[in-house]
Order: structure tokens, then sequence, then C-alpha cells
């Protein structure tokens, strides 16, 4: 009953600070929402285009650009602004036509078209992805143009004639497969669950972490010292004062899951899985937040020292840079991101989320996250002891 009534206490001063509310409960969403428009749909190369001329030939070869996947054409005027664009990073690549591509084409002249790009594996990347386009979109123009200079028919009669006989024309069809774990490719994220799950870890830390000035103002004020002076041992005045950190950070985890759940559409996966997950890090948050508590002595400093650990663990964790990534191109940060609780419990939804599992597939993750709490929890108490016993 006192550790209820000390984690009452504690949830009646937050609750009268108003910045709380917004910070708690509308900010996360608004990131959530900024992040998911921006980065949700994934990275598109920008290609400029420089097309003078507006022949049949050009336009088919702008149709058959526009609707490729792989990129996103953008038409420019001139090629300066398409070369000074590459060099701002405003677009991926640029290409340029040559004025007379029609002409030229129908001659069956050698045509030179421009590619522009920064060196890298990404430019490299996509100037395959666009000869691979230009010689299926040239294909059928130089057989046209060589019937017409072997006198066998007109090039527009020969072109037509051509299209018809290949769309008769089985090709050579290719089919892959992956065997084992595909990588990237089997993350089928939606637009905003990443972001939603990686907000969630990072504000349910934040916030505990911010409100550990709460156990430094109790124990500047005298109270906790008071406290301790009745029959009220050190784990009951750390449970009450930690259960009110946990309930805030349950709070704000169920807020976030159902608010994204109906706004944005994100998919926690298994309901029951997910609540655990939220419930074990809200155990870890609060235990480090007492931790902090019980190691500073100013408020003053432990709010903004809070902030800032919480951001660099966030970080180092997952909740900036997705882990797939990290295991991609960086595995030993990967494998330092584990250092942090937040890398095991993104891992626990992504196991929800994209993998369909159940309680009992995330049950290791769970473990991993109690065995943080439990620590925190421990440490928390043993320093408190020290400090109201000295």
């Amino acid at each position: 009953m006192k550790a209820l009534a000390i984690a009452g206490s504690n949830l009646r001063r937050f609750a009268r600070e108003r910045a709380n509310v917004f910070f708690v409960l509308i900010l996360p969403m608004l990131l959530i929402l900024v992040l998911g428009s921006v980065f949700g749909r994934g990275f598109e190369p920008r290609v400029g285009l420089v097309a003078p001329e507006t022949g049949d030939l050009t336009q088919a070869l702008v149709d058959e650009l526009e609707a490729h996947e792989g990129f996103a054409l953008h038409r420019h005027s001139d090629r300066e602004t398409v070369v000074r664009a590459v060099e701002r990073g405003e677009l991926e690549a640029g290409l340029i036509l040559p004025p007379d591509y029609d002409a030229a084409i129908r001659a069956g002249d050698a045509v030179e078209i421009d590619f522009i790009a920064r060196p890298g594996q990404a430019s490299l990347s996509l100037r395959r992805t666009i000869d691979t386009l230009l010689a299926e979109q040239m294909m059928l123009p130089r057989i046209a143009a060589f019937a017409a200079a072997e006198g066998a028919a007109p090039f527009d009669q020969a072109l037509a004639r051509a299209a018809t006989v290949t769309a008769d024309t089985d090709g050579v069809h290719v089919e892959s497969t992956v065997a084992g774990d595909s990588g990237i490719s089997r993350r089928n994220w939606g637009q905003f669950d990443l972001g939603a799950q990686q907000q969630l870890m990072l504000f349910m830390f934040l916030t505990s972490l911010a409100g550990s000035a709460a156990l430094v103002q109790t124990r500047r004020l005298g109270i906790a010292r008071r406290m301790f002076a009745t029959p009220t041992t050190v784990r009951t005045i750390l449970l009450g004062e930690g259960l009110g950190r946990f309930g805030v950070a349950l709070v704000q985890g169920v807020y976030i899951m159902l608010g994204t759940m109906v706004v944005f559409g994100v998919r926690w996966g298994d309901p029951l899985g997910a609540i655990l997950i939220v419930l074990t890090f809200g155990l870890v948050g609060s235990g480090a937040a007492m931790l902090m508590g019980a190691l500073f002595s100013n408020d003053q400093q432990a709010a903004p020292v809070g902030v800032f650990l919480g951001l660099g663990a966030a970080a180092l964790g997952g909740c900036m840079l997705p882990l797939y990534v990290m295991e991609l191109f960086a595995p030993a940060v990967w494998t330092a991101a584990h250092v942090m609780p937040h890398a095991w419990a993104l891992e626990a939804f992504e196991v929800l989320a994209i993998h369909d599992g159940g309680v009992g597939d995330v049950l290791p993750f769970l473990g991993i996250l109690l065995g943080y709490a439990a620590g925190f929890y421990v440490l928390a108490i043993w320093r408190l002891r020290a400090v109201l016993t000295r």
C-alpha cells in the first residue's frame, strides 16, 4: 500500500505539468507522421532528363523511362541545370539525349547519350539499370533501321513489323528464388510501421529517464529520508517511485500503439505479445530512471542528462538508424546496438509484425529485457540505500 501511495503522489506531480501532455502524447504521434511521410516509402533515385527533340522515338523512350519503377524521372530544359542538380545532390543522375536522336536512329547511326552522376556504388547500379532499359528500347529501332538500309521496307513499316513479330515471340524468362534469409527484402514494412516501433521505444525510455528528476526531488527535499526513518524500506520507496514512472511509460506505450493502429494502420502483430513487450520495456525504462534518480543529487542536472542519455541510447539501439541497415552495412555497429535494450525490443516487434510470431517466439527477448530491468533496479536499490544511510 505504501508503494501505491508513493506512486500515486508521483503521478499527480507528473500530471500537474501540462507540458508533459505534449511530450508524452502529442510529440510522438507528430514524429511518426513526419518520419513515415518522408522516409516511409523508401528511397527512390531521381534521374534528370534533357530531351530536346519531340519525335516519336524520343517520346517512346521518355515514356519507357517514366514508366520504370526503379527511379523517378524529372524533365529539364538544358544540360547545365541537370549538372548543377547532380552536383548539389538534388538528382542522383542525369541523361542527356542528343538533339538529332530520332534522325540518328532512323539512319542507323551511333547515338551518344550522356550519363551524368557522382562517383559511387549507387550511381553504378543506377547506370546498369538505365543501360539495360536503353538497350531494350533501342532494339526495335535498330532492327527497323537495318531493314530500311537493306531496302526491305521503309523505316516506319519495318518498325511496326518488328514490333508485331517480337510481340508474338516468347522471350527468355528468368525466375529467381532466394534460399535462406533474404535480408532487407524480407522486411515488408508498411509506411509507418518501422517509424512507429522506433518512436515507441525512444519515447518510452526518454520519458522515463526525464522523470528521474522526481526521485532526485524526493531526496533533495528530504522526503526520502523521512520515509526511510519510518518503517519503510528502500525497496518500498524505489518500488513506489518506479511504479509511477512505469505507469507513465505504460500509458504512453499503449497510447502510441493504439493511436498508430487507428490513424496510420501500423501493424504490431500479436496483441498479447506486443503488450508484453511494452510492459517489459516499461520496466526497463523505469528501472533506468530509478538508477539515475539515485545517482544524481540535483534535479536540474538529472533532466537534461536523462534526455541526452535517452537520445544516445536510442540512436545506438536502432531507433534512428534501422537495425537491418546496421546489419547489412556495419555488422560491428549492429553488434554494439544490442548493448542497448532498445535493439532487443525492436527485434521482438519485428518477430511479431513481420514474421507473424506469437508470445512464444518473443519470450527470449522478453527475458533479456527483464534482465535489464532487474539489473537497473538492483543497482538503484544499492545506490539509494548508500545515499540514505550515509
